[in-house]
C-alpha cells in the first residue's frame, strides 16, 4: 500500500493568489505548503468535531480526544474554549468515588 497518494484540485484565483503568499512568506514549495495547510485543516476538523460528538453525549471525552488524535487534556482545553458543556453527571461522579475508596 502506498504512503502518499497525488490528489489534484482546481482552485479559485483567490485561494490560489494566498496559496503563493503562503509559499512565498514561509519559502516553501507548493506540495509542502499544501500538505502544511491541510494537515492543519484536517486536525481542526477533527477537534471540531469530535468536541461536538462529546457535546452531544456520543462519545466519551477519551473517545473524543483518541479519534481527534489529541490528549484528554487538549481536548478537555478544547471543550472548554468552545463552551461545550461537561458530559459528567451525578452518576459519573459516585462511580468516580466509588473506583478512588477502592484504590
Amino acid at each position: 500500500m502506498k504512503k502518499e497518494q497525488m490528489v489534484g484540485t482546481r482552485l479559485p484565483l483567490e485561494l490560489l493568489r494566498d496559496l503563493e503568499m503562503i509559499e512565498e512568506v514561509e519559502l516553501e514549495d507548493r506540495s509542502t505548503t499544501v500538505r502544511r495547510l491541510l494537515s492543519r485543516a484536517i486536525r481542526e476538523w477533527k477537534l471540531e468535531h469530535y468536541a461536538r460528538q462529546y457535546g452531544e453525549g456520543k462519545v466519551s471525552l477519551a473517545r473524543a480526544a483518541r479519534e481527534a488524535g489529541v490528549s484528554i487534556w487538549e481536548m478537555l482545553d478544547y471543550v472548554r474554549q468552545r463552551k461545550i458543556a461537561a458530559q459528567y453527571d451525578l452518576d459519573d461522579f459516585r462511580k468516580d468515588v466509588q473506583t478512588l475508596k477502592s484504590l
